[in-house]
C-alpha cells in the first residue's frame, strides 16, 4: 500500500467483494447511551436499521466517570428487551468502589444482562487526563474482570490496543495487561479503532506468541469527521496515515464525498482482514447507521 495514496489506489473494485458473508462471519455495534430526545430517536432509528443484521450483539459505552452509568443501564435493558440480541453494558473502575461496581453488575445480572465489556476506563475529566485508581476501587481492567466472574458467569469482553494504549511503557508491557486480562476470564478482546490492516494482524500475531488465544476483534470506526477522528485518536494511541489525511484534504464543506470515501475506506479494510482470516468485526457506530450498514453489505452481512 502507498503511504501517499492508500486503499483508494487499488484495483479493488466492487466486484471483488464477496457476494454473501460466510456462514461464521459475524458483526457487532457500538452505541453511546442518548443525552436529549433527539439523539434518543435517532439511536432508535439507527438500531431499528442494524437489528435485521443480526448482529453477535450490541453493545452500549459509559461514560467518563460513570457520568452516563444510569443510561448506560436503561438504554442495555430496552436493546435487550425490545430486539431479543445480546446487549453488553460498558463497565470501568472509574470513579467507583468495588463494591458500588459491584452493585452496577449484580443490577445487569438481575436485569437479565451476561455480557459485560470491562475497562479500566477514562479519567472523569476525559480521554487524555491522568488516571488515578479510585480509592477502594478496581486497580485496572483485569482487576474488575475478576470481580465480575465473582459475581457470576458473565460473558466478557476486554479492550485491545494494536498500537499499544497510551499509557503502557511498550508493545510488550501492552500485550502483558492485556493477557492478564485475559488471564482473568476475559473471552474477547476488541480493539481501538486503527487504519493500517498490518498494525491488526501484527497485533494479532503478537497476542497468539505471548499466549493469548481470544478472539481479537477488530474494532472498525468509519471516519466523516477527519478533525474529530484525528483529534481522538491523538488521545487513544492511534495513528492517523498520511494517505488518509490525503482522502480527505479539501472535502471540509463536502459531506457526501466524506461519507463515500468513509464506507469505501473501511470496506476496504475490513476485506483486507477478512482475507486474513478475520471473522468477527465491531463497528463503532457513532449512533448513525449509514456508514455501518454500507460497510455491511459490500462484506455480505445482510438482511435475512
Amino acid at each position: 500500500m502507498s503511504p501517499d495514496t492508500g486503499p483508494l489506489s487499488t484495483s479493488a473494485n466492487v466486484a471483488e467483494f464477496p457476494a454473501r458473508a460466510p456462514q461464521r462471519l459475524a458483526v457487532s455495534f457500538e452505541f453511546s447511551p442518548p443525552r436529549t430526545e433527539a439523539a434518543e430517536r435517532t439511536l432508535w432509528e439507527t438500531v431499528s436499521r442494524l437489528t435485521p443484521l443480526h448482529p453477535a450483539f450490541f453493545s452500549v459505552t459509559y461514560g467518563a466517570g460513570g457520568s452516563t452509568r444510569q443510561r448506560t443501564h436503561e438504554t442495555v435493558a430496552r436493546l435487550k428487551s425490545e430486539t431479543g440480541i445480546d446487549a453488553a453494558a460498558h463497565l470501568t473502575c472509574v470513579a467507583a468502589t468495588q463494591g458500588e461496581i459491584d452493585d452496577v453488575a449484580r443490577a445487569y445480572w438481575d436485569a437479565g444482562i451476561r455480557h459485560i465489556v470491562a475497562l479500566r476506563g477514562d479519567p472523569p475529566g476525559g480521554m487524555g487526563g491522568k488516571y488515578s485508581v479510585h480509592p477502594g476501587g478496581y486497580e485496572n481492567a483485569a482487576a474488575l474482570v475478576t470481580g465480575l466472574k465473582k459475581i457470576g458467569p458473565f460473558q466478557i469482553s476486554v479492550a485491545g490496543y494494536p498500537e499499544k494504549h497510551p499509557d503502557s511503557a511498550d508493545a510488550k508491557a501492552d500485550l502483558e495487561n492485556l493477557k492478564r486480562k485475559v488471564d482473568a476470564g476475559a473471552d474477547r478482546c476488541i480493539t481501538q479503532f486503527f487504519f493500517e490492516a498490518d498494525d491488526f494482524l501484527r497485533f494479532r500475531d503478537n497476542a497468539a506468541a505471548a499466549g493469548i488465544h481470544v478472539p481479537i476483534v477488530p474494532g472498525i470506526m468509519p471516519v466523516t469527521n477527519f478533525q474529530g477522528i484525528t483529534k481522538m485518536a491523538g488521545l487513544c494511541g492511534s495513528k492517523v496515515p498520511a494517505w488518509l489525511a490525503n482522502l480527505f484534504d479539501g472535502l471540509e464543506d463536502d459531506l457526501e464525498t466524506r461519507r463515500m470515501i468513509a464506507a469505501t475506506v473501511a470496506g476496504d479494510l475490513c476485506r483486507r482482514l477478512q482475507g486474513e482470516g478475520v471473522e468477527q468485526f465491531h463497528f463503532y457506530t457513532l449512533n448513525r447507521a449509514d456508514l455501518t450498514f454500507a460497510i455491511c453489505h459490500l462484506l455480505g452481512v445482510r438482511p435475512r
